[in-house]
């Protein structure tokens, strides 16, 4: 090959065309359209997010050219990408707990989170740890009544077993902050949890140099149903709070920040959550920097990733499993430093050994298989995600300043603003999930019409959702009405039945049969497909018999008000009691179709969870 063809470029016969060639193309195109309402993306954050990204996007982000492992740590704390891959135990008996452990870590676990509920006595600890090698898995105590106490057990565990402290990782989910924010109260007094807090902190400072000892729980954050940039910005907040407190109990910022993690929780978004965790980054480092570290590595976040709660469902379980996964590539994509999956079936009941094998085996194969950690930070460079990353930090810092100008996070928590900020996006959430303009499938959307879940439902306390700022699913609405429904004919009663009386235009009829399938699938009531009959009197003898309780027409708008009418007259003549629903929005034939006996009107502008419990009211089933 000669030297002109190896310079020349590829592609280079293309003329190059500018951003304002496209716009003026797209709006072409558009045919005089909004464009900011057709082609802009408004995101729960509040974030703008334009269709197409360019080059010249990224001109005026200033990281770009640091290094993975550099400051500001953007593109992860490392060199390489190797996370650890956590399996969490909720067992509380330490010797059950063990053996769960044990034979988590000969599949592949490389970190355990014990539940440290029960540990009161060096014999507990040492059932607890039996056999694990120190130096090889790390260990998390979660759910302690007494971190400090968990602590001497541990640490006496290690000089019993002669480990070396030197090669013992792990941490301790000490957050007296997050309890505080989740019960509007600390566990004992403020006093009292900071000086536990110190006191913690300077043992494992001298005693276990690569221990965590404070968990900045971002998690509960997200499972209250919270933003991207809340959940992110209170983090801060959090984490900010703890510095100045304990900077002023004659701690350094330099013993202090490498001894704190951070926990969020992964949801399904999968760009925006992979811009979090870079975001995140930049700015921890942006917040310890203001505190003058002698060392650079001082301003490095340590991020354990867990995936979501706040969008898994009952209904459809297994395709939590495909949340899951998504959830854990946008996690290690994202550069975090460990992760857990949570197992797919514990909106409902305990997990058994084939979810958390199934939990583990997704990062198993994520890692082995797919090679996520052989390329440190792919999303660098992104035009989309490079602008998430900055558009997502902007918006945090601002919402971080805010909390601070309230007198930082205590404070904001006493004056209820955290709580109502993340309300008002709840609201937001559930309307929009209502609406379905937020899908769960198999729950507001594409239901499986055979499933029934209530029988295979065991009760679970979940300590977290006593409190003020409670801990919910946004599938948790559609579910109850769906349970309802499997409740009452479990008490001896029949099913509520949807008849789809389906005629004319064959296309919109089966759209809007399909529609008004999924739309009662939602809360389990028996569909009757019926074909399309030849007459308008076989569809209607065929109604009747069916004995269904509620009658959906299913057609064109105009064919509505052609054949309706008359047909809802007979209907009604027949069986006073039938419900008599039309699926679409005929503007035009409205009042005649009230008139004439029809009860609802079922479109993509329904509110679809209100729709459905006034149903549910009006079969009597709750």
């Amino acid at each position: 090959m000669n030297n002109k063809l190896k310079n020349e470029k590829l592609f280079s016969e293309f003329p190059p065309v500018s951003t304002k060639e496209w716009e003026e193309k797209i709006n072409i195109d558009l045919k005089d359209a909004d464009y900011n309402k057709k082609l802009i993306w408004n995101t729960t954050e509040g974030i703008k997010v334009k269709p197409y990204f360019r080059a010249e996007d990224l001109d005026s982000l200033e990281y770009l050219k640091t290094l993975p492992g550099a400051f500001p740590f953007v593109r992860g704390n490392k060199s390489e990408n190797k996370w650890i891959i956590r399996q969490d135990i909720e067992e509380p008996d330490p010797s059950k707990a063990n053996k769960l452990a044990l034979d988590a870590i000969s599949r592949g676990a490389e970190a355990i989170g014990f539940n440290a509920k029960e540990i009161e006595n060096a014999e507990d600890m040492q059932a607890l740890i039996e056999k694990i090698n120190l130096c090889k898995v790390s260990v998390q105590f979660t759910s302690a009544t007494s971190h400090l106490l968990i602590y001497y057990l541990f640490i006496n565990e290690i000089q019993r077993q002669k480990v070396d402290v030197s090669c013992v990782c792990g941490s301790f989910n000490f957050d007296s902050l997050s309890y505080f924010l989740l019960f509007g109260k600390f566990y004992v007094s403020h006093d009292k949890n900071f000086g536990e807090a110190k006191t913690l902190l300077k043992n494992v400072v001298k005693n276990l140099p690569e221990f965590k000892a404070i968990t900045i729980n971002g998690q509960f954050i997200h499972n209250a149903g919270a933003s991207i940039v809340q959940e992110l910005a209170f983090s801060l907040a959090s984490g900010n709070e703890y510095l100045v407190k304990l900077i002023s109990k004659e701690l350094s910022v330099d013993d202090l920040a490498p001894k704190m993690q951070f926990v969020f929780a992964i949801g399904s978004n999968y760009f925006m959550e992979m811009a979090k965790l870079r975001a995140a980054r930049i700015l921890w480092c942006k917040i310890v920097e203001q505190y003058k570290p002698k060392k650079e590595n001082s301003m490095r976040m340590n991020i354990h990733a867990v995936t979501s709660l706040w969008n898994k469902s009952v209904y459809d379980p297994y395709v939590n499993m495909l949340r899951n996964t998504t959830e854990t590539m946008s996690a290690a994509i994202g550069g975090c430093d460990s992760i857990t999956v949570n197992p797919f079936d514990n909106t409902y009941k305990n997990s058994d050994e084939f979810s958390e094998r199934n939990a583990r085996n997704t990062q198993l194969i994520l890692k082995y298989e797919s090679y996520l950690d052989k390329v440190v930070d792919p999303s660098s460079g992104s035009y989309y995600i490079e602008n998430l990353t900055d558009s997502i930090a902007e918006a945090s810092w601002k919402l971080f300043l805010e909390t601070e100008e309230k007198g930082g996070f205590i404070k904001a928590v006493e004056s209820g603003f955290l709580k109502e900020e993340i309300e008002k996006t709840c609201q937001k959430r559930d309307m929009d999930i209502a609406m379905r303009k937020q899908i769960i499938l198999g729950t507001n959307q594409h239901p499986n019409l055979k499933e029934n879940m209530l029988d295979k439902i065991r009760p679970r306390s979940n300590f977290y959702e006593l409190g003020e700022l409670k801990q919910y699913r946004g599938a948790q609405e559609f579910e109850a009405l769906r349970l309802s429904t499997e409740a009452y004919e479990k008490d001896g009663h029949k099913r509520p039945s949807v008849f789809l009386f389906t005629f004319g235009n064959i296309a919109m009829r089966k759209a809007r049969a399909g529609f008004s399938t999924n739309f009662f699938g939602c809360i389990g009531y028996n569909i009757i497909e019926n074909p399309c009959s030849e007459t308008i009197e076989e569809g209607m003898n065929a109604a009747l018999q069916s004995e269904a309780e509620i009658i959906v027409f299913c057609s064109s708008d105009d064919e509505y008000g052609e054949f309706v009418p008359s047909v809802c007259e007979k209907l009604k003549s027949a069986n006073p009691d039938l419900e008599i629903i039309v699926a679409g929005n005929p503007v035009q034939f409205i009042d005649q179709l009230k008139n004439s006996g029809v009860n609802d009107f079922i479109n993509i502008r329904s509110n679809v969870l209100e729709t459905l419990g006034k149903y549910q009211h009006l079969m009597g089933i709750i």
